[in-house]
């Protein structure tokens, strides 16, 4: 008997055990083991200051951020007073998991099935993956932490089966040493061309000895396969070895509702929290797991299963003013190719490059600065209405 069973082993599910059971509460955290996320393992510092991450998860560290628009124009944007950190999925999220049975959770290895509800009892099915057995963790209160494609927020939530999403894929290869012309084991290059991505981006992304490089869409009928070879042969990678080849779903906007009203919460990509624009995920799939942990906490205590509401409110009220401005750009800026040559000419300006790393590295919008606010205003206006050609600068 579990107070809480976490299905999903990924940052968002191994926060929300770990968290549990430093609380006190009895946890099952329930994984698939040998799944590795397709990602580009980008974490801002506020991420690696509140969930104590240590220098060895870290396996590159950024210092410039590189915009390139379709006509091959790049913007180099530095990261002023720290770096980027750069973790590999198949690394980190183990180091996740082992830290929350570190805490006291309970690993369970397997595939979930379905929640069953009989005679007042509440349990996770799954198949066991070392027997192929179904088995019953019988709980109190589930924790949906299972990707995008969520089966249990198909099955429990209004809404989701329904979340959109773009497909993301990459490859890590074996990155070379000390970099090429075009490749900078310092640098994260950002692909903002509708031959590689007609509605998202493409990315090459160092991971120290390794590297990511990969692109997402939502539109069918784009070869990812084609494009990512395509971002390899322009940052002269095409040589370099291969290590593995990943797919998954990304969401596009979080859910309207993210729990049950009565035993179930969700997290992470089940919730749908995955930045517009960025696509970042780590960060908040970590914030979502901490936030269902919280709703899950309050609800054991109070025997009230609205407390299960809190996950939303405590995640939308510190940001979902950063998701609405995310999202604004995105759907301003990527549907075409004279807007994406536009949004690279408006990196050029100082005060973008200032307040956008200072809210990315913060994970807040920065406030100090009115007039950079204003300005910023001003110039995306005269973007978007043509008043200035589009390589200005």
């Amino acid at each position: 008997m579990f107070d809480v069973v976490v299905v999903g082993g990924g940052p968002a599910g191994a926060t929300a055990a770990e968290d549990l059971a430093r609380s006190g509460a009895r946890v099952a955290m329930l994984d698939r083991a040998g799944r590795i996320k397709p990602c580009g393992g980008a974490i801002p510092p506020r991420l690696i200051a509140d969930f104590h991450i240590p220098d060895s998860q870290i396996v590159a560290r950024i210092r410039t951020a590189r915009m390139i628009s379709p006509t091959q124009r790049a913007v180099d944007i530095p990261i002023e007073n720290g770096f980027v950190g750069m973790v590999d999925r198949e690394h980190f999220d183990e180091f996740l998991r082992t830290r929350a049975v570190e805490a006291g959770a309970e690993r369970l290895t397997g595939t979930f099935l379905r929640i069953e509800r009989e005679g007042g009892t509440t349990a996770v099915v799954y198949r066991d993956k070392a027997s192929r057995e179904e088995r019953r963790a019988v709980t109190r209160l589930i924790v949906g932490a299972d990707g995008a494609r969520s089966d249990v927020a198909r099955a429990e939530v209004p809404g989701g089966d329904r979340i959109p999403y773009v497909i993301a894929y990459h490859e890590i290869i074996a990155a070379p040493a000390g970099g090429t012309a075009d490749y900078d084991p310092d640098r994260c290059d950002v692909i903002y061309d509708g031959k590689i991505s007609p509605d998202f981006y493409g990315w090459v992304f160092p991971h120290g000895a390794q590297a990511s490089v990969g692109m997402g869409t939502g539109i069918d009928g784009v070869d990812l396969k084609r494009a990512t070879a395509a971002l390899r042969h322009a940052a002269g990678l095409t040589g370099c070895e291969t290590i593995r080849k990943e797919g998954a779903p990304i969401p596009l906007k979080p859910l309207d509702k993210w729990d049950n009203d009565r035993d179930t919460v969700l997290a992470g990509d089940a919730a749908g929290v995955v930045a517009p624009s960025s696509g970042e995920g780590i960060y908040y799939a970590m914030v979502g797991g901490r936030v269902a942990a919280t709703a899950a906490a309050a609800t054991l205590a109070s025997g009230r299963v609205k407390d299960l509401q809190l996950a939303r409110r405590l995640f939308m009220k510190e940001h979902k003013t950063v998701f609405r401005v995310l999202r604004s750009m995105q759907d301003a800026y990527y549907k075409s190719d004279e807007r994406r040559e536009r949004f690279v000419s408006l990196c050029h300006d100082v005060d973008v490059q200032r307040l956008t790393f200072e809210a990315y590295m913060n994970k807040k919008l920065v406030k100090a600065r009115p007039m950079a606010h204003v300005r910023i205003g001003l110039k995306n206006l005269a973007h978007l209405t043509r008043l200035v050609p589009e390589t200005y600068a």
